[in-house]
């Protein structure tokens, strides 16, 4: 079975396959988007007009038997940053698509009707569109149970909420997981360009096929060295019990958490929302306190968070979208963040721009800092019914900003500021500065040796090594986004001699190819590149890699310190 590209053009609803290019083979997940967009998108056009395209791929080693291999990664112009965008998710889709042959899924144009939506299902006859009326203005809940009935409870999903149909920046791509929960490809609004293309779902029809393998032996023996790597990693086995929430009281006495909109770097209610004390919860209430978001995980850092009743309230209960609402809103009450977390899910939202945006909100006195009630108030009532505020906070942290005249907007080229205040931890802040996608901590995680102290230790305040540190993270990160692999390998990767070259050796298995770790380095590199050479042709300048100018006047307690790194340092990131 060959991989091919289903291209659906929404302008003619017409769908075709095509063999694979050459020069895209070799290529999955964020490395085959990237070219993708940068090969066949005008970098100058509207990221809502019919010139843009979204890309879906499964990654190189996606629907095989590897550990950790169930990341989809959607790839576009973002509507929020008009840079380049991958956001990359779990879930079962990347799994389904790579064993129907799915190489990537491109979707072009947009219908010249405007009131008419439509679905894609998927299967291995190719793709079929089809008009949608039932669920159109449904959440994403809704979309998943409804399909399930329709089609059967094993079918893939791939949505957006209500704030995708109103093509709002901070719109995410939702995915079924296992339990027909919801994951997100968060960042960047990619919800509102498949809203712009008038598609509400796209079903992915089971199959029995599976991934050929080049080398079964090969991959077997690479895939068990591999899996046993991530097993006995000791921040795996942390992710497994407290999941990434165990975050939160590690950054939090680091001095790097922000806190009140950016305003401290820690957070007095951090004990309350800590992933011991949602450990704890879960547990006394009869959730699940470990839980996988796609086939073959063996880190399972994803949870069922439950309500007070010990019914179902959310799950991939994530550090970064506790922390936005907890510290950075100063909300210590863990089930209002639990409920707004639910809601995030079911409109279809990204749980790091909103919560940021609630938090310039409140600096704004639109709400109060500290009110989970009222933020739930506004997410169900106001952003879900597109109100005017809604429609203000659902385009993320820089549009309140805009719209409320206020100046500590922490943003960079237009996307949120992460859960880590980069005075405090500044290989962060050259990362979130120079990634190719706005500030992202996905993009470069220097975390590992910024606090964590793998792979190696550099002062997080000190302003030396981080340049090298990031980008040299970075690098990793393009070539493991491109494997369909969860980010959480890069701790086993980065301590134990024996994962890289499992990693590697699976791939070369699964192809019947002889890549080396060089090959895999130059790879990253390449998208990288690729990546910022489409922002270049958009208007972008190194000027734009650069923090809002409050982090370098206003000093972060307790460290006293602020953003200090030199505009020719960090432009040195992309000597390479």
């Amino acid at each position: 079975m060959a991989d091919k590209i289903y291209r659906v053009n929404m302008s003619d609803l017409t769908s075709r396959l095509e063999d694979v290019p050459s020069k895209w083979a070799g290529l999955g997940g964020r490395g085959l988007t990237s070219n993708v967009i940068a090969a066949e998108v005008e970098p100058t056009c509207h990221p809502l007009g019919k010139n843009n395209k979204l890309v879906i791929a499964p990654g190189l080693l996606s629907g095989t038997q590897a550990a950790n291999s169930g990341r989809l990664s959607c790839g576009a112009k973002s509507p929020l940053t008009g840079t380049i965008k991958e956001a990359n998710s779990g879930g079962t889709a990347a799994q389904m698509l790579a064993k129907l042959g799915v190489k990537a899924l491109i979707v072009e144009g947009k219908p010249a009707d405007e009131s008419k939506w439509y679905s894609l299902h998927v299967n291995s006859d190719g793709v079929t569109i089809q008009e949608e009326t039932e669920l159109i203005g449904s959440g994403n809940f809704m979309v998943a149970e409804v399909l399930n009935k329709r089609i059967g409870d094993k079918v893939g999903v791939i949505a957006i909420g209500p704030a995708g149909e109103m093509r709002m920046l901070g719109a995410n791509i939702s995915i079924k997981d296992p339990d027909s929960h919801m994951r997100s490809a968060g960042r960047g609004g990619l919800g509102a360009v498949m809203g712009s293309k008038k598609i509400k779902f796209i079903s992915i029809e089971p199959t029995d096929q599976m991934v050929p393998v080049a080398d079964p032996e090969g991959f077997k023996v690479a895939s068990r060295a591999f899996a046993k790597a991530l097993i006995d990693n000791p921040i795996s086995k942390a992710l497994a019990q407290y999941g990434t929430n165990v975050l939160v009281n590690i950054i939090n006495e680091s001095g790097g958490l922000p806190t009140r909109n950016f305003t401290s770097g820690q957070f007095e209610g951090h004990e309350a929302i800590s992933g011991e004390t949602m450990y704890d919860t879960i547990i006394e209430r009869g959730g699940k306190p470990k839980h996988n978001c796609h086939q073959g995980c063996v880190i399972n850092c994803s949870q069922i968070y439950a309500d007070t009743k010990g019914q179902y309230k959310t799950s991939g209960f994530e550090y970064e979208s506790i922390w936005g609402l907890g510290a950075d809103c100063c909300i210590s009450n863990l089930d209002h963040i639990a409920e707004a977390d639910n809601i995030m899910d079911d409109i279809g939202l990204d749980s790091i721009e909103i919560p940021v945006a609630l938090g310039v909100a409140m600096e704004a006195g639109v709400l109060k800092f500290g009110d989970g009630v009222e933020v739930c108030r506004i997410l169900k009532e106001e952003v879900g019914k597109g109100t005017p505020l809604g429609r203000i906070i659902g385009g993320g942290a820089g549009n309140v900003g805009k719209n409320f005249g206020v100046t500590r907007v922490p943003v960079v080229k237009n996307q949120a500021i992460p859960a880590y205040d980069p005075r405090a931890i500044k290989g962060m802040g050259i990362t979130y500065a120079t990634s190719t996608q706005g500030a992202d901590h996905t993009m470069g995680y220097t975390i590992t040796s910024n606090i964590l102290g793998v792979g190696g230790s550099v002062n997080p305040l000190s302003q030396e090594g981080q340049v090298e540190l990031s980008r040299n993270l970075q690098i990793a990160t393009a070539a493991i986004d491109s494997t369909g692999m969860c980010l959480f390998i890069a701790f086993a990767a980065l301590d134990d001699a024996t994962c890289l070259p499992a990693l590697i050796d699976m791939i070369n298995a699964r192809f019947g190819i002889a890549l080396t770790a060089d090959d895999v380095t130059n790879l990253g590199m390449s998208i990288l590149k690729t990546e910022r050479a489409f922002n270049i042709a958009a208007g972008f300048t190194s000027q734009d890699d650069r923090l809002p100018e409050f982090f370098k006047e206003e000093a972060i307690a307790p460290h006293n310190v602020v953003w200090d790194i030199d505009d020719q340092i960090i432009d040195s990131f992309w000597n390479f």
